[in-house]
C-alpha cells in the first residue's frame, strides 16, 4: 500500500511509548499524527478477550458490531524439485482461507508425487519449517502429464488441511496439521520473518539463478524430444544438425 492510502496509525506495544519511536513514526507518514487513544499495553489482551468472546458466540453488547480479522502468520507451501519453496497461501492472507495450485510429475511413469509441506518465506524449503509430508500414488505416464489439484485449507482455529487430487482417477490424499504439531511459537514467527527481511537480496538471486536453471533444464527436455526419432525435428533437419544439436544437449 502507499502512504497515502493509510487511514489510522494505532499505536499497540509499551515501545510505541518512546516519543523517538512517536516521532519516526509521524515522520514516515509525512506528518500524519499516530492514534495513541488506545492503550499500547492491555491492546492484545483486549483483542484476546473480544476474539474469545466471539467464538463462544456471546451476545454481549460490547463486542457487538465487532470483527476481528486474523491472517497468516507466515507463507504456506509446496516443496518443488530442488528443493524450491511453492507457497500456496502467502503471508497475511486472511483466516479462514483456501487456495489451489496444479501439480504434475518431473519424471516418466512417475508411479506417486511426494507433498512436502512447509510454513516460511525464504525460496529455499531448507531456511524454512516443514510442518509434515504425505505422497499420492498415480499411473504411470509421461512427465508433466497428470494433473494433480493440491488445496490448502486453514480454518478459523489456524487447522491447516492439505489435500492432493489427481483430476484423471480421482483418487485423493490429504494431511491435517494443528497447533500441536510442530507449528512455531510467535518468537520463532519473529525469527523467521527478520531473517527473510535480512537475506532478502541473497535470496532474490538464489531464486532468479533456480528460476533460470529450471527454464534451461526445461528448454533441454522439450529440445530433446524434438530431434528423437518420434519428434517434429527429427525428419526435417539434416543429419549433420542433429549431431550438433545432441552434442550441445549433451555438454548444456
Amino acid at each position: 500500500m502507499k502512504i497515502s492510502e493509510i487511514d489510522e496509525v494505532v499505536l499497540v506495544g509499551g515501545s510505541t511509548r518512546i516519543p523517538r519511536v512517536q516521532a519516526l513514526l509521524k515522520e514516515f507518514f509525512h506528518g500524519k499524527e499516530p492514534n495513541s487513544s488506545i492503550n499500547p499495553d492491555e491492546a492484545v489482551a483486549f483483542g484476546a478477550a473480544v476474539q474469545g468472546g466471539i467464538l463462544a458466540g456471546s451476545e454481549s453488547e460490547a463486542i457487538s458490531g465487532l470483527v476481528l480479522i486474523d491472517v497468516t502468520p507466515l507463507s504456506l507451501g509446496i516443496e518443488q524439485i530442488g528443493g524450491v519453496m511453492d507457497p500456496v497461501i502467502p503471508r497475511g492472507t486472511v483466516i479462514p482461507a483456501k487456495k489451489s495450485k496444479m501439480y504434475t510429475t518431473t519424471v516418466d511413469r512417475q508411479t506417486a508425487i511426494s507433498f512436502p509441506v512447509f510454513e516460511g518465506e525464504r525460496p529455499l524449503t531448507k531456511d524454512n519449517h516443514k510442518l509434515g509430508s504425505f505422497r499420492l500414488s498415480v499411473p504411470p505416464a509421461k512427465k508433466g502429464v497428470p494433473a494433480i489439484k493440491v488445496t490448502f485449507e486453514l480454518d478459523e482455529n489456524s487447522i491447516l488441511t492439505v489435500t492432493a487430487f489427481d483430476e484423471a482417477t480421482k483418487k485423493k490424499n490429504s494431511i491435517t496439521i494443528t497447533n500441536e504439531k510442530g507449528r512455531l511459537t510467535h518468537e520463532e514467527i519473529e525469527r523467521m520473518v527478520a531473517e527473510a527481511n535480512k537475506y532478502a537480496e541473497e535470496d532474490k538471486k538464489t531464486k532468479e539463478a533456480l528460476e533460470a536453471k529450471h527454464q534451461l533444464e526445461s528448454y533441454i527436455s522439450s529440445m530433446s524430444s524434438s530431434i528423437s526419432e518420434k519428434g517434429a525435428l527429427h525428419t526435417n533437419l539434416p543429419k549433420e544438425d542433429l549431431t550438433s544439436i545432441y552434442d550441445a544437449i549433451s555438454d548444456t
